[in-house]
Formats: C-alpha cells, structure tokens, sequence
C-alpha cells in the first residue's frame, strides 16, 4: 500500500478537493471528520458530476446525476459508508472487495477506522510478480519450519508460475487443511495443490488418506 494518505474534511469546498486531487495527481481522497476517522471517499468520477450539472434529460438518472453535481463540499460529493481493508487483510481478500465494487483503490483503515494508507489495483498485482523462488523460500521458512514446526525434509514445496503443490506428510490430519490456508495467504500464491498425507487421526476432517506408516 502508500502509506503517505491524501485526506480531505467534509466541509472542505469543491475546489479545494479538486486542487488537492491534481496537485498529488490522484483521482479520489478518504474524506476523514474531525478525529481522523474515515467517513467517506470522493473521487474523480463524483466531482465529475458536478461538472456536467444541468446535462442529460428528464429521466431518473439524470435527475440522481444532478442532484449528486449540486453538491458543494467533499462531504456531499462523497461515497459512504466507505469500502475499506486492513493491513493485514489478505491480498486475495482486497482484490475481490475492488472487483466486487468496481474500485481501483481502497482506503487502508486501523483498528479504529483511521486511514493509514491506499491500496490500488497496482500495488495488489504486483505481489503476483514475485518469482516462484521467492514464494517457495517463504512456504518453507515462515510456514513449514516456523508455524507448523515441521521438518522441510518430510513436506515438499514445489512452485510453478504461483501455483504450490504441497507433498509429503504431516503428523497429524489436522495441520493439513492448516498448511493449505497459511500457504494460500502468502503473497504470490495463485492456488495451492494439497497432496498432504498424515500419520494419525487426531479427529479432525481427514483431507484425504493413504495406507502409510504409524508411530
């Protein structure tokens, strides 16, 4: 994300928003009230309404349209309630809240609803251009060896254009479906291909089983 934020008021004057949107070159800014909480985002496309105020026909959409273009300040040009995401949120998650609304950004948002940085569209496709080395080392390092506590000897990470296979074997039933989700969370992946066995059955949902050896 871009942690520097452009934050607007909604009391702030429509050209005033206008001039902080050209001056950073950017098409949409959180609008943020008097204790930094997110309450809004305007952009381009809702100053742009007001630009074509008194265009179009009779019908309803033209009168929506104008009624959005009559507006004079950030706070009522803007959309809310806001669509935001969290730091920690996984990139997956936030690509299909920006598809899902047709956005190119999304405000980042703290645990009390402040603004801490954006996301675009740009940022979230650029972790899909890590290389399958980078991914790999990650799954092995930060998941096999340090959440699971597993030996990379016995689980096999094989990585090819962002799809991972996982082979091998886990102690027991339950770490495979928990290998598959921390392993999907991973910046990069594209899909994950559980081919996981286990040694015993410790009463979770068998992912899947295979005559093996016991201890």
């Amino acid at each position: 994300m871009t942690s520097d934020v452009v934050t607007v008021s909604p009391d702030d004057a429509f050209r005033d928003v206008i001039a902080a949107l050209a001056d950073r070159e950017i098409s949409g800014a959180p609008v943020v009230d008097g204790e930094g909480r997110l309450v809004g985002v305007v952009t381009e496309a809702d100053l742009l309404r007001k630009a074509a105020a008194g265009r179009g026909g009779p019908g309803r959409k033209q009168r929506l349209e104008r009624q959005g273009a009559g507006a004079t300040t950030a706070g009522e040009a803007m959309s809310s309630p806001p669509v935001t995401t969290t730091a920690d949120a996984p990139v997956a998650e936030a690509a299909r809240s920006m598809c899902r609304h047709g956005f190119k950004r999304l405000p980042v948002v703290d645990a009390d609803g402040r603004p801490v940085g954006i996301v675009s569209r740009a940022d979230l496709l650029s972790v899909f251009l890590r290389t399958d080395a980078e991914i790999r080392d990650e799954v092995i390092h930060e998941i096999v060896i340090q959440s699971l506590w597993l030996d990379p000897a016995e689980v096999e990470v094989d990585v090819r254009d962002g799809v991972v296979a996982l082979r091998g074997r886990v102690p027991v039933a339950s770490l495979v479906p928990i290998a598959e989700r921390l392993t999907a969370s991973v910046d990069g992946v594209v899909k994950v291909i559980n081919a996981l066995d286990y040694d015993e059955d410790d009463g979770a949902r068998p992912h899947r089983r295979r005559a093996g050896r016991r201890y």
